[in-house]
């Protein structure tokens, strides 16, 4: 689960970064909000699962 996390968070920063050089106006805006949606919900899932190390 950890790994397709990484992967999804990894290629939806690509896409968010990508998107000034290939689209313009409110394409790119959408674009980058769906992208930008999908890396916080993966950075959440990721820091839920995270190891818990106590001490």
């Amino acid at each position: 689960m950890k790994s397709l996390l990484w992967a999804v968070l990894t290629i939806g920063l690509v896409v968010n970064a990508s998107t000034s050089f290939v689209f313009d106006g409110i394409q790119q805006l959408l674009i980058s909000i769906a992208t930008g949606v999908v890396v916080l919900a993966s950075a959440a899932g990721l820091y839920v699962l995270r190891d818990k190390h106590s001490g």
